[in-house]
């Protein structure tokens, strides 16, 4: 058995070693360096020997970003313990809300310049979503196109305004009677 790793360009990887276990399976173990504790080393295992040892490490490098990512949208945007359902639609759907949530918070982290409030984003909008139920975000979602139609050309106005009329005729009596009081000033 060879221990070295002449080709490596990283300085963190000590080497590589081929072995096969008890079943007869080819493992590649790829020895690193700790970070934290510079007279310790880590072992990363690989099933596909055939890859380099800088590919190994790289790989490795994403997975623990995912695994970072799986315990924060568990932890922080309680994906799984937010509600109490047990349909495969349901599931998806609140999957879908929380991954929004994150894909939105990521957003503002990245617009953010202060690092401090990136742990607070996170409370913000499960908080801000918990407390919203379905009929005051659709009559805000309302709203908000109601204000951006008022900004656009009077010609195009009216036929925004035509065809939100009609997607209205088309709901059932239930949203319909969300949006009775909605009216357009001239």
């Amino acid at each position: 058995m060879h221990f070295c790793c002449p080709k490596c360009r990283n300085r963190s990887i000590i080497g590589s070693i081929l072995v096969t276990t008890k079943n007869g399976i080819q493992i590649k173990l790829v020895y690193v360096k700790n970070r934290n504790k510079k007279r310790n080393w880590l072992v990363i295992l690989s099933t596909d020997c055939s890859l380099k040892n800088d590919e190994i490490v790289r790989i490795y490098g994403n997975r623990w970003s995912i695994e970072v990512f799986f315990k924060s949208i568990k932890s922080l945007l309680k994906l799984g313990n937010e509600f109490q359902g047990r349909s495969y639609d349901m599931m998806i759907s609140h999957t879908t809300i929380v991954m929004t949530r994150f894909i939105m918070t990521e957003w503002l982290r990245r617009q953010e310049n202060d690092d401090k409030t990136f742990g607070e984003l996170f409370f913000y909008f499960c908080d801000d979503i918990q407390d919203m139920d379905f009929v005051i975000a659709l009559q805000n979602l309302m709203s908000v196109m109601i204000e951006a139609i008022d900004g656009v050309k009077s010609f195009a106005t009216e036929i925004i305004k035509s065809k939100l009329q009609q997607w209205i005729k088309q709901q059932t009596a239930f949203i319909k009677t969300l949006f009775n009081d909605f009216c357009w000033e001239s």
